[in-house]
């Protein structure tokens, strides 16, 4: 027996996953018995068959192709404009009245949330999360990645507790949208027929969700599988405004270092020209907080200020334009570091010339 095969073991205790821990579990009888221990070989076999032998109660899968990955999920808050929010608490009610909706699409663009509302949604139904590793399902053989899409849908489809599931296909572009970029338009046709015909018979206790950024270059016979499409490309710049206050709230509450100046923060994004969606937000967020100067506790203001007002460094060097974009004296000085009296002294003295 190897550590890998101890560790293995303990893993999938940990997840939970029954059948893998049981055939594991073989493999060591195996590698006794080999080894010339039959007579432990024989007591682990008895114990993975007796009646009285604690295995790891799952809600996994009977089937293991390899092509699922469980997701651990944290619940977290999850700012969304209300027209969104709405929709996925829709979604919600659908889901928890039973009447078979249980297949949905969520469209837009890159960082509008898409993952990370799946994410909450299990945990909110209390389901576990499954991923679909496409880069171990698409396969350049003739024929294999249509016989791995049946093979992930018998995996989904023999889950022990379906109701208790959620299977995330994120990013699934990165299989159906292959058959029109492929040289092989033939055998990704095959696949996508595959995928078309799984999804059909998908068992209804299942709660499937796919993700997209490239919408408009799925066919109608793909959209109809899903019982509700979502779009999350519907943010105002508002919305965005809103979002990346929410943001900045939660850095500021966890972060004593940093100052607090919401107002300040905001009047930033509204000089923004064009605000990023929230997951590029939250990465400037991040960036300007973590990289911020240490005892200055307002140099991720300044450095949130160049990175989404065009000519930023140029203007905190200039307290006259602070001053013409609507910054107080007091805000000139909390971005610039200037005194107060410095700034009232030049915008006087350039109002004077």
């Amino acid at each position: 027996m190897k550590k890998r095969d101890v560790l293995n073991l303990i893993r999938y205790y940990s997840e939970h996953n029954d059948v893998a821990f049981r055939n594991e579990a073989y493999n060591i009888a195996k590698d006794f018995d080999h080894s010339g221990d039959s007579q432990l070989a024989e007591y682990v076999i008895a114990l993975l068959s007796g009646a009285n032998t604690f295995v790891p109660q799952a809600t996994g899968p009977d089937i293991n192709s390899g092509f699922l990955n469980k997701l651990s999920v944290v619940k977290a808050p999850l700012p969304l404009p209300e027209i969104i929010a709405q929709d996925i608490q829709g979604l919600i009610n659908a889901i928890g009245r039973n009447v078979g909706i249980h297949r949905f699409l969520f469209h837009g663009p890159a960082g509008t949330g898409k993952t990370e509302s799946v994410k909450q949604i299990s945990s909110i139904l209390q389901r576990e999360l499954y991923v679909v590793d496409f880069s171990a399902m698409v396969d350049s053989r003739l024929g294999q990645t249509a016989k791995n899409i049946a093979s992930l849908f018998a995996e989904i489809n023999s889950f022990t507790q379906p109701d208790k599931t959620v299977i995330l296909f994120d990013e699934i572009d990165a299989l159906a949208l292959d058959r029109v970029d492929s040289h092989d338009v033939r055998e990704m046709g095959r696949a996508t027929s595959a995928l078309l015909t799984q999804m059909d018979n998908l068992s209804d206790g299942i709660v499937l969700f796919a993700t997209t950024n490239l919408f408009s270059k799925f066919d109608k016979a793909f959209i109809r599988r899903f019982d509700a499409v979502i779009d999350f490309g519907r943010y105002t710049k508002s919305d965005l405004a809103d979002v990346a206050a929410s943001i900045m709230s939660e850095y500021a509450g966890r972060f004593s270092f940093i100052g607090k100046n919401i107002h300040l923060f905001k009047k930033i994004m509204e000089l923004a020209p064009n605000l990023p969606y929230p997951g590029e937000m939250k990465n400037i967020i991040r960036s300007s907080v973590a990289f911020s100067k240490p005892g200055d506790e307002f140099d991720y203001l300044r450095r949130l200020y160049i990175s989404l007002v065009p000519e930023g460094n140029d203007a905190l060097r200039d307290a006259k334009k602070l001053r013409e974009q609507g910054f107080t004296v007091r805000e000139v000085e909390t971005l610039t570091g200037i005194p107060r009296s410095t700034v009232s002294r030049e915008t006087k003295k350039n109002k004077n010339e």
